[in-house]
């Protein structure tokens, strides 16, 4: 499992070279890259932690609504679960915040984008109650979700408008 979330953006970042390499230079190839690499990141930063919540495990299913509760009991438990669990909460839409403002120009706004993440992350977290799939749907998850959605955006938000390279004189 943790060696395909780790893999995953590797072979990202292999197609997106191949991509830069076959796609050439100037201002539309450099648009080009940026959108091609903005897609393919955005696919393999999403969908491995996607595909890891929604696999069922063999344990009842939970609903805990009570905000920071979850929180706070991860943080005063082990201190390598309250990194894997917070940590991993915080990745799971981080990605499509970096990257999809550097595809979707719509999509360049902080509130819009921690809005989004939110709204996905609740979807998941219902997914994974109505499926019965073992996990444990928690509010504490969706607003890590959403938390590191907004860290990701500001973090890569200076990257969201695109250089293009100066045509040269004649």
């Amino acid at each position: 499992m943790v060696a395909t979330l780790v893999l995953m953006p590797l072979a990202a970042a292999v197609v997106a070279a191949l991509a830069r390499w076959r796609i050439g230079s100037g201002a539309g190839a450099v648009l080009a890259w940026r959108h091609s690499l903005a897609e393919v990141g955005l696919v393999m930063g999403t969908l491995p932690w996607l595909w890891m919540i929604l696999t069922p495990r063999d344990a009842p299913s939970e609903v805990h609504v009570m905000p920071l509760r979850d929180l706070a009991a991860q943080l005063a438990g082990a201190p390598s679960v309250a990194v894997a669990q917070v940590g991993g909460n915080l990745l799971v839409f981080a990605a499509f915040a970096a990257l999809a403002p550097m595809r979707f120009r719509a999509l360049a706004r902080l509130p819009l984008l921690i809005g989004l993440a939110a709204a996905g992350s609740l979807a998941v977290e219902t997914l994974q109650y109505a499926l019965a799939l073992g996990r444990v749907s928690s509010v504490d998850d969706m607003l890590l979700n959403a938390a590191g959605a907004g860290l990701a955006g500001l973090i890569t938000r200076r990257w969201w408008r695109p250089r293009l390279p100066m045509p040269s004189a004649a």
